[in-house]
C-alpha cells in the first residue's frame, strides 16, 4: 500500500506537467493563424485526410494546395494596360485603344465635315454633314468601349472675329444635337472660330472649305 500511494504522488506532479504542456500547446495552436508547415521542398505537409498542418512562423496562406481561395493576380493578358481583375473586355485584339475597363473604342479619328460645308453665316447641318455622323453614330453603338466625342466648330475669316466664334460654338452644338439625337450623349463642343483655316480664305473655294465641323474620338 505504502508502494502503491508513493507512485501515485510520483505521478502526480507529472500528470501536472503534461497537462500544462497540452494547455499551453493548446494556447499556442489557438494563435497558429494561417500559417501553414512545410517539408524541405517547400511542399505543404498534410495530415492523411489531406489537410495541411498550421504551424507557428511556417508558409503564411493563402495556399492553392491548401484549398485556400486564390487572389487575382496582377496580370494583363492580353496587353490593353487593364489588369484581368478589372478587365471587362478579355481578349483585346492587340494594339487596340480600350476605355478603363478594357474596352475597345472606335479607333481616334477625326471627321472633317467639308464634303458639304456649311452655307455663309449657317449653322445648319447639310445632308452629307448629317450621314456622315449617322455613321459614326453606328460605329459607336457598336463599339463595347466608352467613347468620348469633341466637336469643334470653326469658321472662314469672314466678319467680325468675336461673331465667328460665336458661329462657330453654333455650329459644333449643332453636330452635337444631332448626334444626341441619334443616342450619342457624352459630347462636348469646343468654338475656334477662324483659327486653324484648311484652306486660303483668299479664295471662295478655300473659304467654303473652312466653314466646317470637326468631331473627334477619344
Amino acid at each position: 500500500m505504502f508502494k502503491q500511494k508513493k507512485i501515485i504522488a510520483m505521478l502526480a506532479p507529472v500528470g501536472l506537467v503534461i497537462g500544462m504542456t497540452m494547455a499551453t500547446q493548446a494556447i499556442a495552436m489557438s494563435h497558429v493563424g494561417k500559417n501553414y508547415a512545410a517539408d524541405g521542398s517547400k511542399e505543404m505537409v498534410t495530415n492523411v485526410a489531406g489537410e495541411c498542418w498550421r504551424t507557428v512562423g511556417g508558409t503564411p496562406s493563402p495556399q492553392k494546395a491548401c484549398g485556400d481561395e486564390m487572389p487575382m493576380a496582377d496580370v494583363d493578358s492580353d496587353g490593353d494596360g487593364v489588369l484581368d481583375a478589372d478587365d471587362r473586355c478579355p481578349g483585346t485584339r492587340a494594339g487596340a485603344k480600350v476605355d478603363q475597363w478594357g474596352c475597345e473604342l472606335v479607333e481616334n479619328l477625326t471627321i472633317n465635315l467639308v464634303n458639304d460645308e456649311f452655307d455663309f453665316d449657317s449653322a445648319e447641318l447639310k445632308p452629307e454633314m448629317k450621314t456622315a455622323l449617322e455613321e459614326l453614330a453606328d460605329r459607336i453603338k457598336a463599339s463595347k468601349g466608352q467613347e468620348t466625342l469633341t466637336i469643334v466648330g470653326y469658321t472662314d475669316s469672314t466678319g467680325p472675329e468675336d461673331y465667328n466664334m460665336g458661329l462657330s460654338e453654333r455650329r459644333a452644338q449643332a453636330a452635337a444635337d444631332y448626334l444626341e439625337s441619334l443616342g450619342i450623349t457624352d459630347i462636348s463642343t469646343i468654338g475656334r472660330g477662324e483659327s486653324n483655316p484648311v484652306g486660303d480664305n483668299g479664295t471662295r473655294e478655300g473659304r467654303s472649305m473652312n466653314r466646317r465641323v470637326e468631331v473627334g474620338t477619344n
